[in-house]
């Protein structure tokens, strides 16, 4: 493979200068000019310039050349030589027959993919006039190759460690090896990039496809690199490669010492990449555990808060953070986003909307259901639930059973803290939009004079309406606030999950009370605390597996309630009991 690798030529090297100089938008000129220029090299007759060419363009990184490779490899490119006899590169896929049975050529520009413009039309030479240039076997392998290996050199990262990952899967590029050595050595290259590098060249000589690595003792060399690499995308591997080794075992081509040599240093490099796998997955499980507890705060603070208040159970709570869901669909219907066409500002137009919307909403349900069933618990419970009902199917009757909520491009990949382990965006963001929420209310309740009357309604109702607290106010205001925060909880929700109009009900209500109650009734640190807990502790126990029995989501709920239910027993009051005279109160 040695002879199909080579430098960029020298042209392409003024080229990159070139570009430094004058900006972008001239090297992308300049590029596809100098990328033509290397096209014209295809028409010789020498297979190694052919392959030294493809080599270059391949290091380009251009995209567009992925579509040339594969016409090329089709036999769709040509040359057309001009009146002169100079080398024009052009590409042709299908033939038009005028009246007389002549058969044409169509051409295209070979990067770009236009017509090819002669004398302001489209040339359409007769079919006899074009040479063919097709590749032969050996090159036709190598364009077939490049067209994975033009990702290696990508300017996006995202393409680039993709293009890195392909390599080392099967069926393998062996060719691949001299470009990731590339990588490897070149200090400028992102350190992500460059481990990927080295774990796809240790999974290619794994495979036993390099060409003078593929003894059992090169490849068992080859698996003890990506032990030592902590290789997950190896896992998958070691089983064939087990089987392999039982059947020339059974052949009688290993003897039985080998193989039991060769079995021991398998099951250490399995031994090592199972622990690493199950940090991974710890890891991942708490963080998952962090994010969905950051939604039942954000739905539980406007439960602990009315409950502790009116002494309501608001089972349409659920519906309220669906409203907030649906309202960011619709601010992503108006803003036009979508894949294609991403417009990230708005989702954070959606934000306000949402909470204002769901508020609204709130205070509406207040003034019509909830003011009548103040401290009656059991008939809040039931009309609220038929309120939650209602509000499901006027939902469903406008927008069906499911829609998609496009999630901002800043919210896709993650932040990688370490080997495997990768924080994303999305549920960054909702941590952080949890943590202001909470700070949002706690500002609200403690330093501003409304939350001092809410305080102050909510110890002793009769004393502070005594005193000249319009408290018919600070119910409203309050049922209108918890409501918002329900809706900024939707709000969140989109970018990591599914919109249905029973989403609050289904996954949520039950859970938010479990905060509310397991927490305290009223406290604010309850909510936090008892929201985290449960949300790392569900996510805990669902992978938890007993013999061939995993727990998964459904009994995961079970064990979480009896859990709770247990804790109940011990502390009534929660994790902080209320204090002063709300607790004479309760």
């Amino acid at each position: 493979m040695n002879r199909f690798h080579s430098v960029i030529p020298f042209v392409f090297l003024i080229f990159a200068c070139f570009s430094n100089l004058f900006g972008q938008a001239s090297e992308q000129q300049i590029n596809e000019s100098e990328l033509l220029s290397l096209l014209k090299s295809l028409a010789v007759d020498d297979d190694e310039v052919r392959a030294n060419v493809i080599t270059s363009l391949a290091k380009s990184g251009d995209p567009q050349l992925e579509r040339f490779f594969e016409l090329y490899r089709q036999g769709s490119v040509y040359n057309w030589p001009d009146e002169s006899g100079k080398v024009r590169i052009v590409v042709n896929e299908e033939t038009v027959m005028d009246d007389d049975f002549n058969e044409f050529a169509p051409l295209f520009e070979p990067i770009n993919g236009k017509p090819f413009i002669v004398n302001g039309k489209q040339a359409k030479p007769d079919l006899l006039d074009l040479e063919d240039i097709s590749p032969g076997r050996k090159i036709r392998t190598l364009v077939n190759s490049s067209k994975f290996l033009l990702r290696l050199f990508s300017k996006d990262k995202d393409v680039r460690i993709s293009g890195i990952k392909k390599c080392g899967d099967p069926p393998f590029l062996p060719e691949a090896v001299p470009f990731l050595k590339e990588i490897i050595d070149d200090p400028s290259v992102d350190e992500k990039i460059r481990w990927l590098s080295k774990e796809s060249i240790s999974l290619i000589r794994f495979s036993g496809k390099l060409e003078g690595e593929s003894s059992l003792s090169d490849r068992i060399n080859a698996l003890q690199e990506l032990g030592e690499l902590n290789s997950l995308r190896a896992n998958a591997r070691i089983k064939n490669f087990q089987n392999e080794l039982n059947e020339l075992y059974a052949d009688g081509e290993i003897t039985a010492g080998v193989k039991r040599k060769f079995d021991s240093e398998i099951t250490k490099v399995k031994g090592v990449l199972q622990g690493h796998k199950d940090s991974v997955e710890l890891a991942g499980n708490l963080f998952r555990g962090f994010s969905y507890g950051s939604v039942l705060i954000l739905m539980a603070l406007g439960l602990a808060i009315t409950f502790g208040l009116m002494g309501v159970i608001n089972m349409a709570h659920g519906e309220l953070m669906m409203i907030g869901a649906y309202v960011t669909y619709e601010v992503q219907m108006y803003f036009g986003h979508t894949p294609d066409t991403p417009i990230d500002s708005y989702y954070f137009a959606a934000l306000p909307l949402a909470f204002l919307v769901s508020a609204l909403v709130g205070l509406v349900m207040e003034g019509v259901v909830v003011r009548h069933l103040y401290n009656r618990p059991l008939e809040s419970l039931l009309a609220t639930w038929g309120v939650g009902l209602l509000l499901i199917q006027l939902i469903r009757i406008r927008y069906g059973d499911n829609i998609g909520v496009n999630s901002p491009t800043w919210a896709r990949g993650g932040y990688e803290i370490a080997q495997d382990i990768v924080l994303p965006y999305a549920r960054l963001y909702l941590i952080g939009l949890c943590v202001a929420a909470v700070s949002f209310v706690y500002f609200i309740l403690r330093r501003t004079r409304q939350g001092m009357l809410i305080r102050a309604t909510m110890q002793n109702r009769d004393m502070a309406r005594s005193l000249g607290v319009r408290t018919r106010n600070v119910d409203r205001f309050t049922f209108a606030l918890g409501s918002g925060i329900a809706g900024v909880a939707g709000y969140g929700w989109t970018i990591i999950g599914g919109v249905t109009p029973d989403m609050g009900q289904t996954n949520f209500i039950v859970d938010s009370f479990l905060v509310v109650v397991t927490g305290g009734v009223g406290e604010l640190a309850g909510v936090l605390f008892s929201g985290l807990g449960i949300g790392v502790l569900s996510k805990a126990i669902e992978p938890m597996e007993f013999g061939d029995f995993v727990v998964g989501p459904v009994w995961g709920k079970v064990l979480l309630l009896v859990f709770i239910v247990a804790f109940i027993q011990f502390r009534p009051s929660g994790l902080f009991a209320p204090k002063g005279r709300l607790a004479d109160k309760k």
